[in-house]
């Protein structure tokens, strides 16, 4: 009798928890309900509270925990108060349950989406959910039904790789303990080196990967100070307090109706919870998951991220805070809203530190080394230069953006990033370049700003190379680039005599979250073939030949003997046979702003960024 009075007690409270306004009169409800329909929102919370206290307390006697009295806390074995304790703990852990405010709520909606929105827009981010493919082959891939979103999707994507790939549980202390100045890229490679059975991956790793994923990016934006966990307040604590088969019908029922057409939406169905400690917020997150995974999932997170950072914080890292976060007029999340997730801060740029146009004015980048990186298509065309912070960040993960969509692209290897002799050079002499480039990437410099460059990187050009660079009145990377491949060692160059220096060979996957229909993955049935819905995977083979350019090695390099090529999927220095006629697609282009000269290769459709 006991249990049955206990769960009809919490019973009571999950219904009273869905309960914001009168029933309408057309729907029929239990008696208890109809009763509970006269009382006061503030009433019904009370006596919320209270069932659950009561269905709380009867399970503590249950289990033989003793229930102190009202006024007189429990004491430990050295005389302190357990319960005044425990209280303070929590209240330095988090602050539950605040509502926004009326302000506040206006303030997110119009940062988010502007004044004049469109219903569309406002559907994608309505119904796009964090969930894993239920296709085994691509089961650790964050599936996108809806247009927009896919910029927070491929962020928290690229944070569940690193941590499947490379920070299981027991290599969490271990990364924890690694400097911040040093990367995985300088420990040995066979201790970094993930495996390509995705397949593998239980349903419970990849939950702990995705809660894991999502406290590191709000701690992220919250400057590592708190965590601020937006949900509905429609749900209250039902979704923690109940079972599994219970929680699918309480989310049902909460977002049975529910439309974000408004800031007075936002307004009324927002609560947010802050923590201030790790362990808690993740805490909170696993708890909640289901929120996540509902259609509301994208949305409440880049919310929580938002508030993580603080909204005027936001506004300030902004170049022009007058623009709303998601772009018109599809719908797509700016590069703001992705910096935010990769570097904590809502940065309109992709270049290192910020750029200084004079006269007190300037343009915001990248300021810090990032987990995961971001590569990008617009760079390949020219419209903007991507920093080292983002393109060569401490796992081998990059956020992947075309014009219209975000992907993410990896490497199961950290040696990858291993720079060979070649490529720290020209990573040196690029970096000097690019710190006197005021062309916003374009890829050229003055005279001073050359000579600077040649100062900082012991650079001593022959006469006759310096006036003709010079000339113009500008340097062109380019062709400055050219001039220090003919140019000797001794002078700072790095001419090659033996036409086999930067040479290497390794395996790029890449992943497009947008469900499509895939023949291959085809199930019969007795109308025939029904295409699967499911993200695309694409293996590549990268080859970067040792010339400065593809078209130059296939001319030039003899094919090795069959036996001599270096077969490892590293990123060491190896003798590689000529490799299979390139292939390409857009994706090569972004692969090619990260290793210039890379030659790539696939089986199967070409990889997609659209």
């Amino acid at each position: 009798m006991a249990d049955q009075q206990e769960e009809e007690d919490l019973r009571m409270a999950l219904r009273m928890s869905m309960q914001n306004s009168p029933p309408e009169p057309k729907r029929s409800k239990p008696r208890e309900a109809a009763n509970l329909a006269t009382t006061t929102p503030e009433e019904s919370r009370r006596l919320q509270r209270e069932l659950m206290a009561a269905a709380a307390e009867k399970r503590m006697l249950v289990t033989g925990k003793s229930v102190p009295a009202s006024g007189s806390p429990l004491k430990s074995d050295s005389g302190g108060d357990i319960g005044t304790k425990e209280m303070e703990i929590k209240a330095k852990e988090v602050k539950l349950g605040n509502e926004l405010s009326e302000k506040e709520a206006y303030q997110l909606f119009f940062m988010v989406f502007g004044n004049d929105v469109s219903k569309d827009i406002l559907a994608q981010w309505s119904n796009q959910g964090i969930r894993f493919s239920p296709d085994p082959e691509t089961s650790m891939i964050l599936v996108q039904h809806e247009g927009g979103p896919c910029g927070v999707l491929a962020a928290i994507q690229a944070f569940v790789l690193k941590h499947l790939l490379f920070c299981p549980d027991d290599l969490v202390k271990a990364a924890q303990s690694t400097p911040q100045n040093s990367t995985p890229r300088r420990l040995s490679k066979n201790q970094f080196v993930a495996s390509n059975n995705f397949a593998a991956f239980t349903e419970n790793a990849k939950a702990r990967a995705l809660v894991k994923s999502m406290g590191e990016i709000l701690f992220l934006c919250g400057n590592n100070k708190r965590a601020v966990i937006a949900t509905l307040s429609s749900i209250g604590d039902g979704v923690e307090e109940s079972e599994d088969s219970l929680t699918d019908v309480i989310i049902a029922q909460a977002l049975e109706g529910l439309s974000i057409e408004s800031a007075s939406d936002l307004h009324k169905v927002l609560r947010v919870e802050t923590y201030t400690t790790p362990a808690s917020a993740y805490k909170r997150l696993e708890a909640i998951i289901p929120v996540f995974q509902s259609r509301m999932g994208a949305l409440l997170f880049l919310i929580s991220a938002l508030l993580s950072r603080g909204l005027d914080c936001v506004q300030a890292d902004r170049d022009d805070p007058s623009l709303p976060l998601v772009t018109a007029p599809f719908g797509h999340a700016s590069q703001e809203i992705v910096n935010l997730l990769l570097c904590g801060q809502a940065v309109p740029n992709v270049f290192d530190g910020r750029m200084d146009l004079g006269g007190g004015m300037f343009l915001k980048g990248v300021s810090t080394n990032v987990e995961v990186g971001f590569l990008t298509l617009l760079e390949s065309l020219n419209f903007c230069k991507v920093g080292q912070n983002l393109k060569c960040p401490k796992w081998p993960i990059w956020v992947v953006g075309s014009e219209s969509h975000y992907t993410v692209l990896f490497a199961l290897d950290t040696a990858v990033q291993d720079e060979n002799e070649l490529e720290a050079r020209e990573s040196q002499i690029r970096k000097a370049f690019d710190a006197q480039d005021q062309s916003g990437g374009g890829g050229f410099i003055s005279v001073e700003g050359f000579q600077q460059v040649l100062r900082e990187t012991n650079i001593r050009l022959p006469s006759e190379k310096l006036d003709s660079l010079c000339g113009s009145g500008f340097i062109v990377w380019s062709e400055f680039w050219q001039v220090i491949l003919d140019l000797d060692k001794s002078l700072g160059g790095l001419k090659d005599s033996t036409g086999q220096m930067g040479q290497k060979i390794f395996d790029l996957y890449h992943f497009n979250g947008i469900a499509k229909s895939d023949l291959n993955g085809s199930q019969f049935s007795s109308g025939g073939e029904t295409p699967m819905q499911r993200p695309r995977l694409t293996k590549l083979r990268v080859s970067v030949p040792p010339r400065w350019t593809p078209e130059e090695f296939m001319a030039d390099v003899a094919v090795l003997p069959s036996g001599s090529a270096g077969a490892q999927p590293s990123g060491k220095d190896t003798e590689v046979a000529k490799p299979e006629p390139s292939q390409h697609a857009p994706l090569v282009d972004c692969i090619r702003t990260r290793w210039p000269r890379a030659v790539c290769n696939w089986v199967g459709d070409p990889p997609s960024i659209v």
